[in-house]
């Protein structure tokens, strides 16, 4: 009995023997009276033992390896700090060090120029019944999402594509967390914050990181979280809650957190306050997380003596408190935070030096630079619903940045109310009028971006009718292509009554009608959205031939109305050619004015996949139009030059 016990032993042992009393163990085996073993069977079988042993192992350190790196971005002391560029440029700096990088954005944001502060995270589902005036525009991504503009920031500064999934709002916890109960998925169990919405949201922060966003197969080696409003939001305290426990779970050498405090100075007194700083770091701490990475937003570059006290009062190392100072534009961060050693830090953090490189951010030290030393100019004349607030214009202003960078110019955006130029306000507002008819004259392009609702559309149509008749570069896109098509059947087929349905559901000659893809009753989630396929009827239109492909393109949509297909041979035979329809013929995507240098509606928004080092063709269309540029650079392409 007393070798039996020693058998079981070693074979429930957590390690294998070791060799020397394996061969001691095999040579008293024979001699076992009892025992069914031979003593070559039990060589076989402790071998075994020991080989399942090592496997396991070498399965743990594959897995290991594998494991999911995390950085959070917090924001205290206040909203607008510029959160989501921060979590953006870190995801940049690591990926320059050869990282596979992903992002998760929890919430909304708040407007980058601290106009509007609101409390986040929302419990709205999505983006997509949100006021731009409140929360700036609503990113459309492939798949269709309608979310917080931050992951336009990620898509344009990472190169990826998200899907809407990497937007988490407390609307879609609470929903899926009830979804379940009503399922009886919780088998009776009484429902609560801790910990049923807290294991939902780290469920769907661990779910969505393992997706692969960058075109390669696999997760990404780390996941860029950000969490949207400031630390001691009521609205927040779950999310806070539920990255407690992740970062508990997944181990210090996973989770890295990168708190963005402000750091003000008075104006009387000209010091650098860190007490705000001071004040959130301790309120993030009593909720159970401590940053390891401080990034301190401030106007001037901080002094040491600051540094210093916040590493003192903070417990973070002073060689981890790094400063976002007020910067030319924003392709300078990620470089200030490779020039402070940031990804040294966060690489020692998550415990991945030995598999990073150094960063090389030649292409944004470039671009940088370029948009700095920028001279000539181009003046573009933006005219739209929304210009109170220019993030509600976000991805139009950064694609208008890509192409005039392309063309070695500076973007100058004149911003143009649309109900200033209206008839109306000539009475109402007559200096607003005349400034504003005075700005759009002098421009040298003119664009009509998306909107919806009524208010200002008679401006636009002036503004597009303006374009037309005097060759200035037009560019109209979602509304204003629709704006275009209702010009043209007023002012060219006399059809004065011509409208949508969208703003006159009693016109007799409707040129924009509802299309049968969403409801009239219910706004979330019911328009044309996501990439579309469009082809092109004719390879010789000037959108065919700037985006290199002479069969078709793929953009992201996000409307409900589009143009009658009804009037579309009445308008071609005037002149108005759609040279873009969907694959089946019966949705109009684009149109051109063949007489005119530059006159181009879209249904769909370009601006959604305009990158830093690829911008737009339509947009770069655009620039060159409004340059004079535009046909030389066409037959260069054409010569393949």
């Amino acid at each position: 009995m007393y070798k039996y016990a020693f058998l079981s032993k070693y074979l429930s042992a957590v390690r294998p023997p070791p060799l020397a009393g394996l061969l001691r163990f095999e040579s008293n085996s024979a001699k076992i009276s009892n025992c069914s073993f031979p003593a070559r069977t039990l060589t076989q079988t402790l071998c075994l033992h020991t080989n399942t042993q090592n496997l396991s192992s070498k399965r743990r350190s594959q897995s290991q390896q594998r494991e999911m790196k995390y950085v959070l971005v917090t924001g205290g002391v206040v909203s607008g700090l510029g959160k989501g560029v921060t979590a953006s440029s870190i995801g940049v700096v690591l990926k320059a060090c050869g990282l596979r990088v992903t992002s998760i954005k929890i919430g909304a944001a708040i407007t980058f120029n601290g106009l509007i502060c609101v409390a986040d995270p929302y419990l709205n589902t999505d983006a997509g019944t949100m006021s731009p005036f409140e929360h700036g525009e609503v990113f459309v991504l492939d798949d269709g999402g309608e979310v917080d503009l931050d992951l336009g920031n990620y898509e344009r500064f990472l190169d990826v594509t998200l899907t809407k999934d990497n937007n988490i709002t407390t609307g879609k916890i609470f929903q899926s967390v009830i979804e379940k109960e009503r399922k009886g998925d919780y088998l009776g169990k009484t429902v609560q914050v801790v910990p049923h919405i807290t294991d939902a949201i780290k469920d769907w922060i661990e779910s969505v990181a393992a997706i692969p966003v960058d075109g390669k197969e696999g997760p990404a080696d780390v996941c860029v979280i950000e969490l949207g409003g400031t630390v001691g939001d009521i609205e927040s305290m779950p999310f806070i809650e539920a990255l407690r426990q992740l970062s508990f779970s997944v181990g210090q050498d996973n989770f890295c957190l990168v708190h963005v405090s402000l750091i003000p100075v008075l104006g009387v007194v000209g010091e650098q306050k860190t007490k705000p700083t001071q004040h959130s770091v301790r309120e993030l701490r009593a909720l159970g997380l401590t940053p390891h990475l401080l990034a301190c937003r401030s106007a001037q570059p901080l002094l040491e003596n600051t540094k210093e006290k916040l590493s003192q009062f903070c417990h973070v190392p002073a060689a981890n408190i790094l400063n976002i100072h007020d910067v030319p534009n924003v392709w300078h961060v990620p470089l200030l935070l490779r020039n402070q050693d940031a990804h040294d830090a966060i690489l020692k953090q998550l415990n991945l030096l030995s598999m990073a490189m150094p960063p090389s951010l030649q292409d944004w030290t470039m671009m940088a630079e370029t948009c700095d030393n920028l001279t000539n100019s181009v003046r573009i004349a933006m005219v739209g619903k929304y210009v109170g607030l220019t993030d509600s214009y976000l991805s139009v202003v950064k694609a208008l940045l890509h192409a005039c960078i392309a063309c070695s110019l500076k973007p100058s955006i004149d911003w143009i109310a649309a109900s200033d130029l209206e008839e109306d306000s000539a009475k109402s507002t007559p200096e607003a009028h005349a400034a504003a008819w005075e700005t759009l004259k002098n421009a040298e392009c003119i664009l009509v971006p998306g909107g919806f609702g009524d208010r200002g559309v008679s401006g636009m149509i002036l503004a597009a009718k303006y374009a037309r008749e005097n060759k200035i570069p037009y560019l109209g896109i979602c509304l204003g292509m629709q704006i275009a098509v209702i010009e043209f059947a007023r002012s060219v087929l006399g059809l004065e009554r011509a409208d949508s349905n969208e703003f006159d559901t009693n016109t007799p000659d409707p040129v924009v009608i509802f299309m049968p893809e969403g409801s009239r009753t219910h706004m979330g989630s019911t328009m044309r959205l996501g990439s579309r396929r469009t082809l092109f009827q004719t390879p010789d239109c000037i959108t065919a031939k700037l985006c290199g492909n002479p069969q078709y393109v793929e953009e992201r949509h996000r409307h409900r109305y589009e143009v009658n297909p009804e009037v579309i041979e009445i308008l071609e035979e005037n002149g108005l050619k759609f040279v873009g329809k969907d694959e089946t013929g019966k949705r109009m995507e684009i149109l051109e004015l063949p007489s005119h240098p530059f006159y181009v509606g879209v249904q769909f928004h370009p601006e959604f996949k305009s990158r830093p080092r690829r911008p737009s063709a339509l947009f770069l269309g655009f620039i060159l139009a409004a340059t004079g540029k535009l046909e030389a650079h066409l037959k260069s392409h054409q010569n393949g030059i």
